[in-house]
């Protein structure tokens, strides 16, 4: 078994959070993990991606070569369209709805959305505004994480613990709300799947 996903949005979205919680649930799953981090400007709004590589077996590298991407999951759309090249045949595509317009020239977002669905496994929802209704916005990526989490070679407990663990110092409302943030992704990408 080895899965590859490339996560992707801008700086401040949480990607780095969502590689983390990835990471500690396969590492306490006794799986191998390699990861590796790209970062765009070192500011907020920059584009970053992450590559995370989980398997039964050793990796020995953290870059998921092209055309070998089970999944992207991304937390703006047109971020998603960037790693393209990276996605499998039977890949799956992952993004919030919401966009984060940081360039003048930020394309139609129904053009988006039309060359996103050219693929057949695809999942998109309005992870921001889910994360909104649950309390803040800033959970958005768990959302994410959530809607991608059928297709994770990690059981629910898992991924349930890392997030608890990786929350816990901030307090129990945190991780309070980032359960219920990841439940939600869960429920929405279900009911697009079904």
């Amino acid at each position: 078994m080895k899965t590859n996903i490339i996560i992707a949005g801008v700086g401040g979205q949480g990607i780095l959070t969502i590689s983390t919680i990835l990471d500690m649930a396969a590492f306490n799953n006794n799986l191998y993990i390699k990861q590796s981090e790209v970062h765009g400007m070192s500011q907020r709004g920059g584009a970053v991606q992450s590559h995370v590589r989980i398997s039964d077996k050793e990796v020995f590298s953290d870059l998921i070569p092209l055309g070998k991407a089970d999944m992207i999951i991304s937390v703006e759309p047109m971020e998603l369209l960037r790693y393209l090249p990276y996605l499998k045949e039977d890949g799956w595509l992952i993004t919030d709805a919401e966009p984060f317009v940081n360039i003048p020239n930020y394309p139609e977002m129904e053009e988006l959305f039309d060359k996103i669905k050219t693929y057949p496994n695809h999942i998109i929802i309005n992870a921001t505004e889910e994360a909104k209704k649950i309390g803040t916005s800033k959970a958005a990526n768990v959302v994410m994480l959530g809607a991608a989490s059928n297709l994770l070679p990690i059981d629910e407990t898992g991924l349930l613990k890392a997030i608890t663990d990786l929350f816990n110092r901030k307090g129990e409302r945190v991780v309070n709300i980032n359960i219920e943030a990841f439940r939600k992704g869960k429920e929405l990408a279900l009911a697009v799947i079904n």
